[in-house]
Order: structure tokens, then sequence, then C-alpha cells
């Protein structure tokens, strides 16, 4: 193996190690604000979709220079959705613990930070308006079988109604993000639906920790199939049909090409707006790079761009600014930090 692709590697299964090593901590406090930047209503109103808006804002997502492969077209939905009217703005982690990300450190702080880096996303792309979100791991891979031998840990009710009273009282969106082990998306995706029929709530999921190998998470890469994207679509948009919501997104994180195997043939409808999140980290070019071969290279629909606080500058000297991230062809519209 080439020595830039052992430490690309090393530097994934270091990053996994820090989710499945977490040791659970609480932290209080309740410190909770506006950070909306825009005046545009969260989804849930119940707008129907401006077909020209949207065509715009697609043309803006790539510089004005439409391609062969993006802007994606088709399936544009009846009633509006977040994308690709606004730019979303993301913490992610688990209250547990600040090793699994931001969200776990303290509340007050945390917002606060929120608020001052969806200002300058804003600033830095006025043609977008930036919605503010939490992106909360609901379910976690484990290096312990646990009860159900699954090598996962779902989060008590009392944490995701945590993260939804956070999210819902500083008017943010909330992803709930699902780390399988040895279980499957059929088996998770049905305990969050009750959470899902919210309008504002929408789902990740992370095929790194996707263990169909059967090998214990963190010990290797996991992978999910366009067969699993389906079924994922699928849930969401039958919610979105039975309860009249506006359409649901889907973030899928990568980082590897066999992360997401068959890409073509997943499936897209007008109910579910596809992110695919490219989750590497490590130098601006390695990160780059990255999202050109795994992500602009394999076009889904949306694209998404992770951003680490701690190991970004650990690994790659420094954190990327958001003018070098938005002039990425296509401009990500959702932006991750952890």
């Amino acid at each position: 193996m080439p020595q830039s692709k052992k430490m690309i590697t090393a530097l994934c299964l270091w990053c996994m190690l820090q989710s499945c090593t977490a040791t659970p901590t609480e932290e209080n406090g309740n410190s909770l604000t506006d950070y909306v930047i825009t005046d545009t209503p969260l989804p849930g109103n119940q707008l129907p979709a401006d077909s020209s808006i949207y065509q715009r804002k697609l043309q803006h997502m790539v510089h004005n220079r439409p391609g062969t492969k993006w802007p994606v077209v088709g399936n544009e939905p009846e009633q509006a959705g977040v994308l690709p009217y606004s730019r979303i703005l993301a913490y992610y982690g688990n209250f547990y613990t600040p090793a699994m990300g931001v969200l776990g450190g303290p509340e007050a702080e945390m917002l606060t930070r929120l608020k001052a880096e969806a200002e300058r996303w804003y600033r830095a792309d006025t043609m977008m308006p930036v919605i503010p979100a939490i992106h909360y791991i609901a379910v976690t891979a484990q290096r312990n079988p646990g009860i159900s031998g699954k090598y996962r840990l779902r989060m008590p009710p009392a944490q995701i109604n945590k993260a939804i009273n956070l999210a819902t009282t500083n008017n943010m969106l909330l992803f709930l993000d699902v780390q399988v082990g040895l279980s499957t998306l059929q088996e998770e995706l049905p305990p969050l639906e009750t959470y899902l029929r919210r309008p504002d709530t929408h789902l990740g999921i992370d095929p790194e920790y996707a263990m169909k190998n059967k090998a214990i998470p963190c010990s290797s890469i996991g992978t999910f199939d366009a067969a699993d994207i389906n079924y994922a679509v699928s849930f969401l948009a039958n919610i979105v049909r039975i309860y009249h919501l506006p359409p649901k997104i889907l973030v899928v994180h990568r980082f590897t090409q066999a992360m997401l195997t068959n890409y073509k043939n997943i499936i897209r409808v007008p109910e579910v707006q596809i992110v695919i999140n490219m989750d590497g980290f490590g130098s601006p070019a390695k990160k780059i790079d990255s999202y050109k071969g795994f992500v602009a290279a394999e076009p889904v629909q949306f694209t998404g761009f992770k951003l680490f606080y701690d190991v970004d500058p650990r690994t790659g000297k420094r954190i990327m600014e958001p003018e070098e991230v938005l002039a990425l062809y296509p401009s990500p519209l959702y932006i991750q930090y952890q």
C-alpha cells in the first residue's frame, strides 16, 4: 500500500476510535438564543416550492457553470424543502462526551460558537441564507457487543428529547444520526420514526460504522450500498407522504470509495433530499481530493463538507476557511463541524 494511503487509513481509524472509546459525561446548562441568519421561515410552514428560485439556487451551487454531472436535475418537490434554498450549518456530536464532537461541550458556549459560525458562513455567501442545525448521534457504534450483540448503543429518549428541545427552542434544524454497527437500518430507523415525524427533524446515516463484514466497529471502515440508501429514502418518503410533511433531508457520510457502493442505483424522490457529506479530515489538499474523488465525481443530489475543530489542525495544520469550501464545485449546501 502506498505511504499516503497508509497514512489516510491510519487517520480514519484514529477518528473512528474517538467515537468508539468515548466516555459518557453529562453537561448541564440552558442558554438558548435565536440563531437563524435569515428571515426565511424554517421548513414545516407548508410553503409551496418556487421553481424559478429553485433553479436559480442550483445554478448558484455550481457557480453558474452547469456541466454534465452538476447540478443534478429532476425530482423537484412541490413543497419547499431546505435545499437548495438555504445552506445548513450543523454542529455534530453527542451530549455525553466532547470526544464525539462539539455538541458534547458546555451548551451555552456551543450555542454562542454556532451563532458565530453561522454568521461567518452567511457573510462568505450572502446569496444563501444560513440555517443552523444540530446533528445528534442517536445511535452510536460501540467496541463492545452490548446486550443486543449489535455493537451499537441507542440513546435514551431523554437525550433525544434534549436534542429536540435544544433545536426547537433555538429555531434550528435537527438531524438524528445512526451508526448501525452490526445492526441494520431496517432495525434502527423504525424506533426513530416518532421523532422523524417532526417537520424540522432529519436523518443522517454513517457507512463508516456499518459493519457488513461482521467486524467490530472501529477495527475497519464499514460500507453502505445503494440498497441501504434506498431503504432510508423510502422510509423517509413514506413518513413525508403519510404526515404531509415538507421534504426530509438524508445526510450520508463518506470519505472513501468503498463506503458507498453502486451510487448510480440510488433512487431520488421529491420527498427526500440526499446529501453526500465529505467526512474526511486532514490537510485542505487531502480534504479537497476526497471531495472531488468520492463526492463530486459520483453525483447523487446535493453535497456536504465536514470540518474538524481539533483533528484538522492536528493532522493538516489548519481548518479550511468558508471561502475555500464554498469555492468547491459544486458548492456544498450542508456544512458540518465536529
